[in-house]
């Protein structure tokens, strides 16, 4: 028999016989235990020998249930990112807030997700649900499908890139000392950049990861809602 494909993996498509004894580990148990690995000494360091070890199998039995890394990442991508949160209805903007700073905890979590979440490549259940909660908010908001769409996209790059940004430090701390770091380089050259110097001399200039989190989504939304407004909705 044929091993599976990452799209059987994810959405679960049944391959085995229909007699037999049971599977020994399970796609699932698979996934999380990879996920355990990475989120504990990154992506690059995770093979599918060390896996084996970890679940108590042979490298080789473990190609029986995953045939590959390739198909490894993406049952892991989309276990990692989890379930789309519930989002408050009929009010699109606290809905898509909660859905970008959801989104942007998990990437937080799986600082690794962020490299491997881009390109082409399979995509499970779990990021459909997250497009499907995110286009639901937006019904009849007046945009079109693809308005809708783009939409997704501009939320998903706000949270990937702060994400990117603030990985593996405290969002807080890491405004705090880029903050530092400008006014130290600064005080030599306060002629030549007087309104960088200005910005980050300015008490209360620097608001921290979670407020550059915030302050990104409600521009966001704002802008959808000028377009929301032209369209009479």
């Amino acid at each position: 028999m044929p091993a599976p494909t990452a799209l059987e993996l994810l959405w679960g498509v049944e391959r085995r016989p229909a007699r037999g004894p049971k599977p020994a580990l399970t796609p699932e148990r698979i996934a999380a235990e990879a996920i355990a690995l990475a989120d504990a000494d990154g992506l690059a360091t995770l093979s599918m020998q060390r896996l084996a070890e970890r679940l108590g199998f042979t490298k080789m039995s473990l190609y029986r249930y995953v045939p590959g890394k390739a198909e490894l990442v993406a049952l892991m991508l989309d276990a990692a990112i989890g379930a789309p949160p519930e989002l408050p209805a009929g009010d699109w903007r606290a809905g898509l807030s909660r859905w970008c700073e959801t989104l942007y905890e998990r990437f937080r979590a799986h600082p690794w997700a962020l490299a491997v979440s881009v390109g082409s490549r399979p995509i499970g259940p779990n990021e459909v649900a997250w497009m499907e909660a995110a286009l639901t908010a937006l019904a009849g908001t007046g945009l079109s499908t693809a308005e809708r769409l783009d939409s997704i996209v501009l939320l998903t790059g706000h949270a990937r890139s702060l994400g990117q940004q603030t990985v593996a430090v405290d969002p807080d701390r890491f405004e705090r000392d880029l903050a530092e770091q400008f006014t130290a380089v600064l005080a030599t050259a306060a002629e030549r950049y007087p309104a960088a110097v200005a910005a980050f001399g300015e008490e209360g200039a620097v608001a921290g990861g979670e407020g550059a989190l915030a302050f990104g989504i409600g521009r966001i939304l704002d802008g959808l809602a000028v377009l929301m407004e032209r369209r009479g909705h």
